[in-house]
């Protein structure tokens, strides 16, 4: 991981982890208190679009350098990709036998989950870059901004 020349990286790499462990702790809390308030569509669709953000707060967790919209559409992408897993017969089986696979994974497609998904990462990227330093690692991908 380059550091940039006036050291500042490293923190802002460590700030920006830090925020998105929290985000996930609380996001994880979001869902449990959805399912526990809420009922039908609210909850589910809700839970759908938390899930996203879930998947991009550890996004984050794992390359913090990613900008939002970066973040937010490799999160969309393993959300979608999760959901048309579900096509198949491998969730649903991983599922019978265990309850991470459960949360993780589901078990049936459900074609209006693709729009929920779209919501949860525009929302986290919305909140994602609210959160961001400025000028921080999380604003840019790879190496430090050219000076002049």
């Amino acid at each position: 991981m380059p550091r940039r020349r006036d050291g500042a990286a490293a923190p802002a790499l460590r700030r920006t982890r830090s925020v998105a462990a929290v985000a996930a702790v609380v996001t994880v809390g979001a869902g449990l208190g959805l399912r526990a308030a809420a009922t039908g569509s609210a909850a589910k669709y809700g839970g759908d679009a938390l899930y996203t953000v879930l998947v991009l707060t550890l996004v984050v967790l794992v390359a913090p350098r990613l900008t939002p919209l970066r973040a937010a559409g490799t999160a969309l992408a393993v959300s979608w990709a999760v959901e048309f897993l579900q096509l198949t017969a491998l969730p649903a089986e991983l599922s019978r036998h265990s309850v991470v696979a459960r949360l993780v994974l589901g078990s049936t497609f459900n074609a209006p989950d693709l729009f929920w998904y779209v919501v949860g990462a525009a929302a986290g990227c919305l909140l994602h870059t609210a959160l961001a330093p400025s000028g921080g690692p999380s604003r840019e991908v790879g190496h430090a901004p050219r000076r002049r």
